[in-house]
């Protein structure tokens, strides 16, 4: 055995002196009899009393001794009875029986798992290598969180991406099927069509030639070709209603209108255009128009309305709308609508009101209102009895969503259901023809009849034609379209 000669413990070997005196475990380290202070070991406590103690004469007196020996595991005084304490109370810890007993070393626990070790150092050891996984932990889990930030980064650009794809994917879809995708207007689809007619044998090479000067001739001097058109009809509608049809108790019509329907230049997107030209034809005939239309005696071709609303444009009408079209529509498919044709109108100083019927105002998703609105448009001065009233009214320009039609009349049944009458440009002449042969059925009237349940669209806007302006109404209603255009039926 060996005894510290600073506090007076017995320990085993002079290994364990020397750990001892540089480091004694914190409940067992010793303390300055003259002030309290600890000290980690002997050593350092001998420092502290020749320093803060000058006066002692002998830094190792006895009675600067701890007090009895402790038992290296525990703690416990045991005194001069240290070597039976441990055998009894601490034996296993020893080394096998029959050993030196008096051989034993100081046990050291870790603070973080209490894992026991006999020396400090590989105590120290092993607790820096506690702190080093804890400090890889704490990195783990910043670069942990600063990936799923990354991830979620990278996600959020990702549905951006695809989102900005979609939109990009609609807004070209949208262009293409209104005829702003710069993909040509009248003349390139029509060379097109007739292309693809002499590629499949359809068409003879001289026959091609031949359409196509004479399609280039029409548009240098901006008149429709007329193999579109269909006259007449109107004058046998009338002598139809005067001979026959017993479940028609009264009938208007409006002046003259020509049939126009869609080419193979203008197919699934000029109906607008066509329809202008249906209204065009009646103003062409009615005398009060001449005056307004006195430089557009024949029928203008497409690519010709495209370049007059142009020219309304120019003179300040709808500039919202113009800028819809980047104020441009010749050589495009682009689509008109009720705003362009009364545009059109108003520059030709022909006066032209937009109605609004912007929601169902029957069941089922039906406008009763505007078959009262038509109804009272033609009745208006032609209240005579007779059943056919063939009237001095102009066609109406009927528009809803994706197409649009012209109202040349309207029939009142004798329940007093009423009935409009339509010409619309998807029907072909071969089918137009035969309203111009007399029938006691009538079956071909179904080409033009639609009940109340027939118009069914959520919204529709008509344009009616009503007089001349003078050239200050024409100016004042310049000012007011590019505020506001339409009137809104309640």
């Amino acid at each position: 055995m060996v005894v510290c000669d600073v506090c007076g413990q017995a320990l085993s070997s002079e290994a364990a002196v020397r750990r001892h005196t540089q480091h004694t475990p914190p409940g067992r380290q010793p303390r300055c009899p003259l002030c309290g202070a600890a000290a980690p070991g002997c050593d350092e406590l001998r420092r502290h009393i020749e320093a803060a103690h000058p006066g002692l004469p002998d830094a190792r007196r006895p009675e600067l001794a701890v007090g009895p020996p402790e038992c290296p595991f525990c703690g416990e005084a045991a005194g001069q009875e240290l070597e039976a304490h441990v055998r009894a109370r601490h034996g296993h810890l020893l080394g096998a029986p029959g050993t030196d007993t008096g051989n034993y070393e100081q046990l050291y626990e870790c603070p973080m798992c209490s894992l026991t070790c006999t020396d400090i150092q590989i105590l120290e050891e092993h607790v820096d290598l506690h702190l080093e996984e804890h400090n890889y932990s704490e990195d783990g889990n910043i670069r942990d969180l600063e990936l799923a930030q990354q991830l979620q980064t990278e996600e959020d650009e990702r549905q951006r991406s695809e989102e900005d794809k979609r939109e990009r994917e609609e807004f070209k879809k949208l262009q293409r099927q209104y005829g702003l995708d710069n993909s040509g207007g009248y003349k390139q689809q029509y060379l097109k069509y007739m292309e693809k007619e002499v590629d499949r044998g359809s068409m003879q090479p001289f026959e091609y030639h031949k359409r196509k000067a004479e399609m280039m001739e029409c548009l240098a001097f901006g008149i429709d070709d007329g193999k579109t058109k269909t006259s007449g009809v109107i004058e046998a509608l009338c002598k139809y209603y005067q001979n026959d049809n017993k479940d028609v108790r009264r009938v208007w019509l409006s002046t003259g209108v020509d049939h126009f329907h869609s080419s193979v230049g203008d197919r699934g997107w000029g109906c607008g255009y066509r329809n202008f030209q249906m209204l065009l034809s009646s103003l062409l005939q009615n005398s009060l128009y001449n005056d307004c239309l006195r430089d557009t005696t024949l029928i203008p071709s497409i690519p010709k309305i495209q370049s007059m609303i142009e020219d309304a444009w120019r003179e300040g009408f709808d500039p919202h709308g113009a800028s819809h079209f980047n104020n441009r529509l010749r050589g495009s498919k682009a689509w008109i609508g009720a705003c362009e044709i009364y545009s059109l109108l108003t520059s030709l100083r022909i006066k032209c009101q937009i109605i609004d019927f912007h929601k169902p105002t029957g069941a089922m998703g039906t406008h009763p209102r505007l078959f009262e609105w038509v109804l009272q448009y033609y009745s208006t001065d032609n209240e005579g009895g007779a059943k056919v009233v063939c009237t001095s009214k102009p066609p109406i320009y009927l528009q809803h969503q994706g197409h649009s039609r012209t109202v040349i009349g309207i029939e009142e049944k004798k329940n007093k259901t009423l009935c409009l009458l339509l010409f619309d440009p998807g029907c072909p002449s071969q089918e137009m023809q035969k309203l111009l042969k007399q029938t006691s059925d009538g079956t071909s009237l179904r080409l033009l009849r639609k009940f109340l349940g027939s118009l069914k669209e959520k919204q529709y806007q008509i344009v009616a034609v009503g007089g001349v302006l003078s050239l200050e109404e024409k100016d004042a209603r310049c000012r007011a379209s590019q505020v506001l255009t339409s009137e809104k039926i309640p």
